[in-house]
């Protein structure tokens, strides 16, 4: 069960992009927010996830939204996930899971993140949380749905 519920303040964190920068949330407040978890990437079901989100990516700047997908991925796994499948957003790298923790969402068991999607509005509240096992796929359009 994620530790975030729909209309807390969603916990700030600071992690690295593919490209070695700080990301912090807090920071992107004044825009919709959506991140989501994925357990590896590379993996087939991530690789689909990601990719709808790529697919949708213009949906969602339409409303407003930032995307950013987040795993134990290193940077530079990262960097190469991303160009090898064009991904227009960013990936931020949680190697010791200590974001996926905060979020409710770390599986321990298995040393990855289980599916964790949270829609965060632009005063830093959250409006939307799907959490699903790692084998669960989510379904975008669910997200995009809840930025109203």
């Amino acid at each position: 069960m994620a530790n975030v519920e729909v209309g807390q303040e969603a916990p700030d964190f600071t992690l690295k992009n593919e490209n070695n920068e700080d990301v912090t949330l807090s920071s992107l407040r004044g825009k919709p927010v959506v991140i989501f978890f994925y357990p590896l990437d590379f993996s087939p079901g991530c690789t689909m996830e990601a990719c709808a989100y790529r697919d949708d990516t213009s949906l969602f700047e339409n409303k407003g939204a930032q995307i950013y997908g987040i795993s134990r991925d290193s940077t530079w796994t990262h960097k190469a996930f991303k160009d090898k499948e064009n991904l227009p957003y960013s990936l931020l790298a949680d190697m010791k899971g200590t974001v996926a923790q905060l979020y409710g969402c770390w599986n321990e068991a298995a040393g990855i993140a289980d599916r964790l999607t949270v829609v965060i509005d632009a005063d830093g509240k959250i409006t939307y949380v799907e959490h699903n096992g790692p084998a669960q796929l989510r379904d975008q359009k669910k997200a995009l749905a809840a930025l109203g």
